[in-house]
């Protein structure tokens, strides 16, 4: 299983479109500060606006995508003449419809949602990315081919709104997350999206590491298995993932470790083994550190929550 699959498998990702807005000119909509498992998104279909996220300012065009991993509070608004307009909400069957206050004809068509993840792997995917992505046209024709037929899709069931219409905006949003996971390349922070990584031989060995988080790995071999010294290696990971190797070994062994607390009855010490700890104390203190709380904890957590629902 490729990178990107393999992590939307293990995070186990709900997708919920919210909104559908249809604004008019000068109005603005705030986005309150989203739950610790939830992952806003926007996707912009028609128009221009602005999405701004803390002292980060997006220009968005059509086909332009916003992750914001952070969930962090968030500000959408439309270029237009005197004190911006609010909104007014209308309720549906599949998502709300979202319109500037005092009417209007619409300036830009954009969805609005979520992804909820889980409190292990999900949860340490998206703490590891930058606080806001922005994907656009012009990564490549391949993507905006993709992003294109996205959106279409999406605006077109989103007229519909029949039966099973939740249903499949939610898996399109799936898709669209893929997309972003697999082709951001940063954001106007200059950060990195370790994903999305260029260069083929940090991407082998971020594959290698995510199939068999067991393994010995130390640097010397991952820089062994791609060729490269290991002073060039370390630098050239830092710049691809934005994070040292040993942070990224560390992430991914808790990643799988949390993985099989919650779907495995093997015992911590063998989850230990697994993900490559020889001592149980020493995973447990990893453990720890990546997810706030103790292996054992974290199993009898996910076991409640899966039998609540």
């Amino acid at each position: 299983m490729d990178t990107v699959s393999r992590l939307l498998s293990r995070a186990q990702l709900e997708a919920t479109l919210e909104k559908h807005c249809l604004l008019g000119a000068g109005t603005r909509m705030d986005v309150a500060r989203y739950g610790e498992l939830e992952v806003p998104f926007h996707v912009l279909l028609e128009g221009e606006c602005r999405l701004s996220v803390g002292h980060q300012v997006f220009e968005l065009r059509p086909g332009d995508v916003v992750l914001i991993p952070s969930g962090a509070e968030h500000r959408v608004t439309t270029a237009g003449p005197g004190e911006p307009r609010g909104i007014v909400d209308t309720g549906g069957d599949a998502f709300v419809t979202t319109r500037s206050e005092r009417g209007g004809d619409p300036v830009i068509d954009l969805f609005c949602g979520h992804f909820r993840v889980n409190a292990g792997a999900g949860a340490l995917l998206f703490r590891s990315l930058p606080g806001a992505v922005h994907v656009s046209f012009g990564q490549s024709p391949e993507t905006d081919e993709v992003l294109r037929g996205l959106s279409f899709l999406m605006r077109g069931e989103a007229g519909r709104e029949g039966s099973g219409t939740a249903a499949i905006l939610s898996a399109l949003c799936t898709v669209l997350l893929a997309m972003v996971l697999r082709t951001a390349r940063g954001t106007a922070t200059a950060d990195v999206l370790w994903t999305a990584v260029a260069d083929p031989g940090i991407a082998s060995a971020v594959s290698s590491v995510l199939d068999d988080p067991g393994a010995a790995w130390t640097i010397e071999r991952l820089s062994r298995q791609v060729a490269m010294s290991r002073a060039t290696f370390l630098r050239r990971f830092v710049r691809e993932t934005g994070m040292t190797a040993g942070a990224f070994l560390t992430r991914a062994r808790m990643m799988a470790a949390a993985q099989l607390l919650s779907t495995s009855s093997a015992t911590v010490a063998s989850v230990a083994g697994q993900v490559g700890y020889q001592s149980e104390s020493a995973f447990s203190r990893a453990f720890r550190a990546e997810l706030g709380t103790t292996p054992a904890r974290f199993r009898r957590r996910s076991a409640s929550f899966t039998h609540r629902l």
